[in-house]
């Protein structure tokens, strides 16, 4: 059971939701950072939580909030070594990194284990860090295979989808809609650029990505549903026939309570799922022709390497020339294809490796 925490991305979507979490379970938060580009929040989460440190990565945005909080007895940090001071200071049992100090790593950022996925795991290993993930179909996942200590014993995971504000749509509908039809999300409440990942499929691409990588399977044990009421997160098939789900409301604060209380389950205040009237549960496959880029994640996830480095890095910046209007919808799913196919692929990649192929990935985007 978490008690205290330090919560990287504090202004966030997940970031806020989680510090909402932090009240009712009433944990003690020793550390927050953000970028810097939302201070006035930032300020009253500091206000609120009362952490030991404040980590800025913008150091300018570090000056100026030094002097909105200087009342506080708190200590302000800016830049990557803010950062990693944040991430493994002392006093929080809990934390979104610091692996190395083999703390419980609450796992918002999905980007992370798609990227250097086996990185990643490897020093969990060794340092005996617990990865309970937060996103809602990979809480699901951990969720049903506890008890289930031998892989062996699992047939697939199946990831379900919504299917996003364009679900039935064919690629030729698709190349007209605008950045208002992508961030029409028809159940969650998230930020602009995994609305959009959710809009191409993208975003259900790099969470098999990162199944692969936090349940050790390979592609071909990890498949995907499109169900469009979000109340079944995320099932898993065994080998005897057995399927096992984990059902709840569309309320990203039931998987981070979970990664705080696991492996108990604490009282939450918020309304329960009512079986009884809630819409009929209905499942589809994925349309890998409408949506490429599920498809290219798909083939990423199958080569290895820094593949996945590159789908990731092209996709971030495609994305965001997207939400400028600089680009028409289809184009994001174009352009990640030109990157995966002008970057070469190193495979056993070291992390140098892994940033390379990331910053030439973006790099070929914004050239085209």
């Amino acid at each position: 059971m978490t008690k205290t925490i330090s919560l990287l991305g504090s202004t966030g979507s997940i970031g806020r939701q989680t510090l909402d979490v932090a009240e009712q379970l009433n944990l003690g938060v020793e550390a927050l950072a953000a970028r810097g580009g939302n201070l006035e929040l930032l300020e009253r989460q500091t206000r609120q939580f009362l952490p030991r440190l404040v980590a800025l990565y913008d150091s300018g945005a570090a000056e100026e909030f030094h002097s909105r909080v200087g009342d506080l007895n708190v200590k302000i940090v800016s830049g990557p070594e803010g950062l990693l001071e944040a991430a493994t200071i002392g006093g929080a049992d809990t934390v979104v990194a610091a692996i190395e100090q083999g703390k419980r790593i609450a796992l918002a950022n999905k980007e992370t284990l798609v990227c250097a996925g086996e990185l990643v795991m490897d020093a969990a290993d060794r340092h005996g860090a617990d990865i309970v993930p937060v996103d809602s179909e990979h809480s699901a996942i951990f969720q049903c295979l506890r008890g289930c200590e031998d892989r062996r014993e699992v047939k697939r995971l199946l990831l379900t989808c919504s299917g996003g504000p364009f679900y039935g749509k064919n690629f030729a509908e698709l190349e007209g809609m605008t950045k208002q039809d992508a961030l029409r999300h028809p159940n969650w409440k998230m930020g602009p650029k995994i609305t959009v990942d959710c809009a191409t499929l993208m975003n259900k691409g790099l969470e098999v990505i990162e199944a692969m990588r936090l349940y050790r399977l390979p592609l071909s044990q990890v498949d995907v549903l499109i169900h469009r009421q979000s109340i079944v997160h995320s099932l898993v098939e065994y080998r005897d026939g057995a399927v096992l789900a984990q059902l709840g409301t569309a309320d990203m604060r039931l998987p981070i309570r979970y990664a705080f209380t696991y492996p108990r389950r604490g009282e939450n205040p918020a309304e329960p799922l009512d079986l009884l009237t809630c819409p009929p549960l209905t499942f589809a496959a994925p349309d890998r022709e409408a949506f490429p880029c599920f498809a290219l994640a798909e083939a990423a996830a199958e080569e290895g390497g820094t593949a996945c480095a590159v789908l990731n890095g092209a996709n971030e910046e495609a994305v965001g020339l997207f939400l400028q209007e600089k680009i028409g919808f289809n184009d994001i799913s174009r352009l990640v294809k030109k990157a995966r196919e002008a970057v070469p692929v190193v495979y056993h990649p070291t992390l140098s490796d892994i940033l390379k192929a990331d910053a030439d990935a973006r790099r070929a985007v914004l050239s085209q």
